[in-house]
């Protein structure tokens, strides 16, 4: 199955806090969309793989996206090696995204820059011919992604453009929200931690609604290019 935008998270809930309006809009205008996570979140304070894998399908029903997997890395311990690279090369083969949307490139969270790293360099490997993958013993041919862009995260960073994503923030909230063990829950008897916060979620809308103030509209995600972005007419900007 090809897919026009194919967005890696570190953890299962990274995508839908980062681009999950971003994912719904484009899914709803006829794109086909897709997450994988590198890891189950199997250290995180809050649930458990098993949930956790169960809310993640959920979250990515709630985007429309054609389906979601998981590379079942070691949480903490993500890192940009050999090992690593391909995994994300067969993937990114497998599925020849025309955009990839990845982690922030520095973060709270050291996965979420290790995994950003990670998945750039591999987004540039997968299209060297001489490097072989197979999957199934079936040789994959080449494909390198047109545009790689990583969404900001827990840190403030600048972003690159803006995604205007005005009625779609209720689709996002509502696909964190299926993250239900890892949120604010006042009848949760699990420790509380930064995310699962009562104030967490009025963060979340601060920073939509202020993206959405820079370009003029109500709710925007800020997203970073690392390498200049061409447009055909100036017309198309905000």
């Amino acid at each position: 199955m090809k897919i026009d935008i194919l967005a890696f998270g570190a953890h299962p809930d990274d995508v839908e806090l980062g681009a999950g309006g971003t994912l719904a809009k484009h899914a709803a205008n006829g794109y086909k969309t897709a997450i994988i996570d590198l890891t189950l979140g199997e250290m995180g304070t809050r649930g458990t793989p098993e949930i956790r894998r169960k809310e993640a399908e959920e979250a990515a029903a709630i985007l429309g996206c054609a389906f979601r997997e998981n590379l079942e890395m070691r949480d903490g311990f993500i890192r940009n090696d050999e090992a690593s690279q391909r995994l994300i090369i067969q993937a990114i083969r497998k599925y020849q995204p025309e955009v990839v949307l990845c982690n922030a490139p520095t973060d709270r969270h050291p996965d979420h820059g290790h995994a950003s790293k990670l998945v750039l360099e591999a987004s540039f490997l997968a299209g060297l011919r001489k490097l072989e993958t197979n999957i199934d013993g079936v040789m994959q041919a080449p494909w390198r992604p047109k545009k790689v862009f990583h969404y900001i995260q827990f840190m403030s960073l600048q972003p690159t453009f803006i995604q205007d994503i005005t009625g779609y923030y209720p689709q996002k909230i509502a696909s964190v929200k299926a993250h239900s063990s890892q949120f604010y829950n006042p009848n949760s008897e699990e420790p509380e931690t930064v995310i699962a916060s009562k104030s967490f979620f009025d963060s979340i809308e601060g920073r939509a609604r202020e993206f959405g103030r820079i370009i003029y509209t109500e709710y925007g995600e800020g997203l970073i290019a690392k390498e200049p972005i061409g447009v055909d007419s100036l017309f198309v900007l905000k």
